[in-house]
């Protein structure tokens, strides 16, 4: 397969205002997937448009507008919704295309471009290949004729829609009725969506991260930053603490005393209730290679198995799709609830967290250990752009590590598909020799980039 140029992990992404992120990719993009999304029939072609709180979103939007309008697709724009939405309306409204512009957890001055094809789920790396070769060809190609451009138009109920689906995932015997939720929403997409929806089913919620003004999304706030959340469930004395992302397609949660809880423990939370409940498809549970080996051996011994895709939701729903699953995700609380969405999403899998709470009747303290995790240590090293990972040295050192190790962990080295950086990741039962392994690695990866 080629090597993308604009495409990373996860879509397009960069500093707002600088390669590739800019008013004129953003455009090459609506005129290359409009053109590649348009059928040769004489239907009109459309094409759903959301964005988080970013100030470069005002940038981004009109520019992917003008090159999808060019091409003749008529476009709908959502204003602020998290990705999942964006991918369920994209189905839902029967769109060709689905776009969403985050930078997900990253911080206010980058920006991305997530596309989403018409059933719902992320593009595959071919299609994104085929978009990229399109945008490198003449612009004037395939424009539409004057009496053919595209329409655009706001649509103002799609965050009630929304907030309406995600309701509908949480069990109809339930309610919240009486728990204390503090939702921290980033300042990003879910701003709105994810305290209603909350409030509906019955809880009293406290919302955090839920006044924007363009430049604080992500900002000691969200996923990423837990603190405001657990400061805020030791303050309001909640029963539980909900933490989403900037695009609210993940999230972390901690329990009622502010210990955090990651995405491999939610998994196997939802997993174990599921299984109970005959539920859970595929007999097990997909996850990247970056989740804890406590979690492989929980699932084990509940007779559930794991199966490790790549890093990034989009490899994780591949697997999930090819073996029958309805359960997946990441560490970094990217979970993928597939009998109700077609990527990670936030919201719903709090909901989920949620019943299990309420049917349980046990405080989140003691849901929240599932298992003991393997002492894992993750150090990331940046580089000036090189590829630190062919150098024979960093080969040698990995070699070195695995042997350390002697199969009772795992060591895993990656280039970060968003940002210059070496992933360093070792995990084990010996919480020394894991620190070593890793140091030696990062030591040598220093020295190749």
């Amino acid at each position: 397969m080629g090597q993308r140029r604009y495409f990373g992990t996860d879509g397009i992404r960069g500093r707002a205002n600088s390669h590739p992120m800019t008013a004129e990719v953003a455009l090459r993009v609506g005129l290359a997937a409009g053109k590649l999304f348009m059928s040769a029939d004489d239907r009109r072609h459309l094409v759903v448009i959301g964005k988080d709180t970013r100030l470069s979103g005002y940038m981004i939007e009109p520019a992917l507008v003008a090159g999808f309008a060019s091409v003749g697709m008529d476009v709908r724009l959502f204003g602020p919704l998290p990705t999942p939405g964006v991918a369920m309306m994209t189905r839902s409204m029967r769109a060709d295309l689905g776009v969403m512009i985050s930078a997900s957890h990253n911080n206010y001055a980058d920006n991305g471009i997530k596309l989403f094809g018409p059933d719902g789920y992320k593009l595959s790396d071919e299609m994104e290949l085929k978009i990229e070769a399109l945008m490198d060809q003449g612009l004037e190609q395939g424009l539409a004729a004057s009496d053919k451009l595209g329409r655009v138009k706001r649509i103002d109920d799609a965050q009630a829609r929304y907030v309406e689906i995600a309701k509908a995932t949480f069990p109809r015997n339930l309610n919240l009725n009486g728990l204390r939720v503090v939702i921290d929403c980033a300042n990003g997409a879910a701003y709105k969506v994810a305290p209603v929806a909350l409030y509906e089913l019955g809880a009293e919620v406290f919302p955090v991260g839920v006044e924007p003004d363009g430049t604080n999304i992500n900002q000691k706030c969200g996923s990423t930053a837990p603190e405001a959340m657990a400061e805020a469930v030791r303050t309001y004395r909640a029963d539980i603490g909900i933490a989403l992302d900037g695009d609210a397609d993940r999230l972390i949660v901690c329990d009622e005393k502010g210990a955090v809880v990651d995405g491999d423990q939610i998994m196997a939370l939802i997993a174990k209730s599921w299984a109970r409940k005959g539920v859970l498809s595929g007999g097990g549970v997909v996850a990247t290679v970056m989740s804890n080996l406590g979690l492989e051996r929980r699932l084990e011994a509940d007779g559930l198995k794991l199966i490790r895709a790549k890093v990034g939701d989009r490899y994780v729903m591949e697997q999930m799709r090819q073996g029958g699953f309805n359960l997946g995700g990441e560490q970094s609380g990217h979970i993928i609830l597939r009998d109700h969405a077609t990527t990670g999403d936030g919201l719903l899998a709090a909901l989920q967290v949620l019943a299990v709470m309420v049917e349980s009747g046990k405080p989140m303290s003691e849901l929240a250990r599932q298992f003991d995790p393997v002492p894992q240590v993750l150090e990331n090293v940046r580089h000036a752009g090189g590829k630190p990972l062919e150098a024979a040295a960093v080969k040698d050192a990995i070699a070195a590590g695995e042997a350390t190790l002697n199969g009772s962990g795992r060591v895993l080295v990656r280039a970060s598909g968003t940002e210059p950086l070496i992933r360093v990741m070792a995990e084990g039962d010996n919480a020394a020799l894991v620190r070593r392994v890793v140091k030696d690695i990062a030591a040598a990866v220093k020295a190749a980039g």
